[in-house]
């Protein structure tokens, strides 16, 4: 703690210090974003050329068009998107009741309860993927969107998140709608609900990100390019089997993340603000 505090109070009250620690900011910023500009630019390449990195080098847009033409991607972005709304959906409501009942209501072995919630934060997803295979199965869901999505709507981050929003909202707000005449679920969708709309924001994008990207466990339960998302698709359609060019394979990658970089450019702001707001009280 004596260094830290010496570093802070010595070295970053310098000018030099800021200087470091912007150009540390600046260098993190490159790394992080190398790979997304170098896919950026093999995807605009001719065939083979990618790794030249000559700036005078033809653009051309033959790699989207054959990827465009070589798999359904209409149907995967279709896929894709049908999955995580259904997630999304069902992660609200579920999350939402349960984060509600811990903030709200005292019960019997509520802590005890929380704390088995809390516990599915330790447990890999990875590791529940057979018996999850199984009770799909056994459902008669598998190669369904909901099949895909139904493991994943009890989310414990989810509850954790909103609860700690309902309990920051003052107790004042629910008494004044129940003398009002408010119900219970009245008042969670007049006050609680609308006084957490920045959280609700800043889970929505992470949410949305996160089963975007999902990749293993669609790999497994699906069969069919019905039902396959883009991540699958990806994967199958980037095998080396069917050849590997860097230019044709980052300009699929490409399209499959061009809709989250719109997304996050549209909303990085209210993103930002929301996570500010949603801070852990």
């Amino acid at each position: 703690m004596i260094a830290v505090r010496f570093f802070e109070t010595t070295v970053l009250a310098l000018p030099w210090g800021r200087i470091l620690d912007t150009l540390g900011a600046w260098v993190l910023a490159i790394v992080w974003i190398a790979p997304l500009l170098f896919a950026t630019w093999a995807s605009f390449q001719a065939p083979g050329t990618a790794f030249a990195l000559d700036p005078g080098g033809l653009m051309t847009f033959d790699n989207y068009r054959a990827v465009w033409t070589a798999v359904p991607w209409g149907t995967y972005f279709l896929n894709t998107l049908v999955l995580v709304t259904l997630i999304l959906i069902g992660q609200l409501i579920l999350c939402t009741l349960a984060a509600y009942a811990f903030a709200r209501f005292d019960f019997r072995g509520r802590d005890t309860v929380f704390l088995l919630v809390l516990l599915q934060l330790f447990i890999l997803p990875e590791v529940l993927i057979v018996e999850n295979y199984a009770m799909i199965s056994r459902l008669g869901l598998f190669d369904t969107a909901l099949g895909i999505g139904l493991p994943y709507m009890a989310s414990a981050f989810g509850i954790f998140l909103l609860r700690q929003a309902f309990k920051s909202i003052p107790l004042e707000l629910e008494e004044a709608a129940r003398i009002e005449g408010c119900s219970w679920m009245g008042v969670l969708w007049r006050v609680y609900v609308p006084a957490a709309k920045p959280v609700y924001l800043a889970y929505a994008l992470v949410s949305v990100a996160t089963h975007w990207n999902n990749f293993l466990w669609p790999l497994i339960v699906t069969n069919s390019p019905d039902t396959r998302p883009l991540t699958v698709g990806l994967s199958l359609f980037g095998a080396p089997e069917t050849g590997v060019d860097i230019s044709v394979i980052s300009a699929a990658t490409l399209l499959t993340v061009l809709p989250l970089l719109v997304a996050f450019l549209i909303f990085q702001r209210h993103f930002i603000q929301a996570f500010l707001r949603a801070g852990i009280r």
